[in-house]
């Protein structure tokens, strides 16, 4: 049973229609070479992909339409179609204009499994009883055929040979032996293909019979699951008759289609040149939506209409003051706080995982667009398909570096400019060395000619080893406290002794004070050996070139000192 949808200008009904009222006694019929219950075709011709949705636009070439007012029906089209983001345009015809668009959605039966598709794998017995004598009837059905076609080719055979008996009768020709023996031949090979036509036949009524109980059966014993279909419906007006050039374009909002970010990154560095990196921008496209695209115009967008223009709401933040006692005027309480610094190392040093999904569109704050160049095919299996959207060659820096606080490996950490016009999105990257694939790793947001980082993994003929040891003292008459660290890193190469030496960075840190109230102080009589530099953020940094089989070791020695009345903490 259906029912009226009635809606107000500009509502949002809660769930999408099920169907839609019957048009005013006075409205216009369809067109007389539409029919009424035929739905025009409605394909998808482009699609603009966003962060969770896509934006559709589906086009109907109307053909020679006379003036009127004219209600289309189309589709079929997803059932996920947003009601309130349906929006249309005539082309092609001077002051045409579309009156009205609604989704109508019905629930329809599911088809019964086709015979050469096979049974479902969670079929019941029944039902892979009836798949099991459809295919037997089909052979039977080939079997009925191949004995149709033997018995009418003897029979041709006893009528030619017939008709040369007698030919050679009236000749004066008289060979009755050799013709009954012929005649006798040709009739039991008749007989004996005509009988197994009759077993053949027989075969395959039981066989329809068998089908028939069966299929009745499975419908008594089983219902076949509703399917949830949907169409459009139009109303168009045109003021005079249009040529063969008029097109209905209807764009809307779904569900259930989106796209990712990724790259693939191919290191080239075994020659004398420069090392370089060839960077592949891809995508990645998901839909389920329900219908297949064939041929869609595909844009990839950063852009999220989903989001509301308005500022968030300001709760009042209330700030008071009170006078201090004095026991917090004489002391100072200090902490810890961890600062990432995004140039410390390579990323797959970073504190955070490299997350084995594909993170959210980082566009930088800015809305960009990517065109697909070729039209895509893309189906209804909610799987990731992998489009290619260019690609280029940079020249690449090469860095063995390793920061043992973090792993104790050395990283091989590739650093390029960008020098694209288009941004460098946040995305999974595929990592390609001497033709191989070596591991996955993550881009971050790179601006047009900005400097960009990948890490291409771990170097096994590295071993790192860091220790750390600390000491606590406190001024008996000064009041101040001191806490010594002194941090050793051991490094060490195992590789052929034919292998040349090789250059390797290793960062340590310090911690930088933001209190007049706490000193920083690097011991650089125990430091050993002395650092290459240390910037203002506390990286302490060393470039150490190793050879084979050789070790390494490193000695960072620092103090936090602390004045009267500053409480460090543990």
């Amino acid at each position: 049973m259906s029912h009226d949808d009635a809606r107000q200008p500009g509502a949002q009904p809660d769930l999408p229609p099920s169907s839609v009222s019957p048009p005013p006694s006075d409205a216009p019929s369809v067109p007389s070479s539409v029919p009424s219950s035929e739905l025009l075709p409605l394909p998808v011709t482009s699609a603009t992909l966003l962060e969770d949705r896509a934006e559709l636009t589906r086009t109907h070439r109307l053909g020679a339409v006379p003036a009127g007012v004219h209600r289309l029906r189309l589709g079929p089209v997803t059932p996920l179609v947003v009601d309130h983001s349906l929006r249309g345009e005539l082309t092609g015809v001077a002051g045409g204009r579309v009156l009205d668009l609604r989704v109508v959605r019905r629930w329809t039966p599911q088809p019964p499994t086709a015979v050469t598709g096979g049974p479902r794998e969670d079929a019941s017995a029944t039902e892979r009883q009836v798949h099991e004598l459809s295919e037997r009837l089909r052979r039977a059905d080939l079997e009925v055929d191949r004995r149709v076609g033997r018995v009418a080719v003897l029979e041709q055979l006893l009528g030619d040979l017939h008709r040369a008996i007698a030919e050679g009768a009236g000749a004066g020709e008289a060979r009755p032996d050799a013709w009954a023996e012929e005649s006798d031949r040709a009739e039991a090979a008749h007989e004996e293909h005509a009988e197994a036509l009759r077993d053949a036949r027989f075969r395959r009524g039981r066989l329809k019979e068998q089908l028939i109980r069966a299929q009745q059966a499975w419908e008594e014993a089983e219902s076949r699951p509703m399917v949830l279909s949907a169409h459009i419906e139009a109303s168009v007006e045109i003021p005079a008759a249009s040529g063969d050039g008029a097109r209905l374009d209807i764009r809307h909002l779904t569900p259930c289609a989106l796209w990712r970010p990724a790259y693939r990154a191919t290191l080239e560095e075994d020659g004398p040149e420069q090392p370089r990196l060839l960077l592949e921008r891809d995508a990645f496209i998901w839909q389920r939506t329900g219908e297949p695209w064939q041929d869609v115009h595909v844009t990839l967008s950063t852009a999220r209409p989903a989001r509301a223009a308005e500022p968030p709401y300001l709760a009042p933040d209330v700030i008071t003051l009170r006078e201090r006692s004095g026991e917090e005027r004489r002391t100072v309480e200090v902490d810890l706080r961890e600062v990432e610094i995004p140039d410390v190392g390579p990323a797959e040093l970073a504190p955070q995982a490299v997350l084995s999904v594909l993170p959210g569109v980082d566009d930088g704050g800015e809305a960009r667009s990517l065109t697909v160049p070729q039209p895509l095919s893309v189906p209804s299996d909610g799987r990731a398909h992998r489009v290619a959207l260019g690609g280029a060659t940079a020249a690449a820096s090469v860095e063995l570096s390793c920061a043992p606080e973090l792993a104790p490996v050395v990283v091989r950490t590739v650093r390029f400019r960008h020098t694209s016009v288009e941004p460098l999105l946040s995305g999974p990257v595929d990592l390609v060395r001497r033709g191989g694939f070596v591991g996955r790793a993550e881009l971050r947001f790179t601006a047009p000619g900005a400097t960009a980082e990948i890490g291409f993994g771990s170097e096994d003929t590295f071993r790192a080893a860091r220790s750390v040891t600390e000491t606590r003292e406190t001024g008996a008459l000064t009041g101040r406290s001191v806490r010594g660290r002194e941090v050793g890193v051991t490094l060490s190469r195992f590789a052929p002794p034919d292998a040349g030496p090789v250059r390797v960075v290793v960062r340590e840190r310090i911690p930088v004070s933001e209190v007049s109230g706490v000193e920083i102080r690097v011991d650089k009589e125990r430091t050993a050996p002395p650092p290459d530099a240390v910037d203002a953020d506390g990286i302490v940094r060393w470039e150490l070139t190793l050879a084979p089989d050789e070790r390494r070791t490193l000695l960072l020695r620092y103090d936090i000192v602390a004045g009267r009345g500053v409480t460090l903490p543990d």
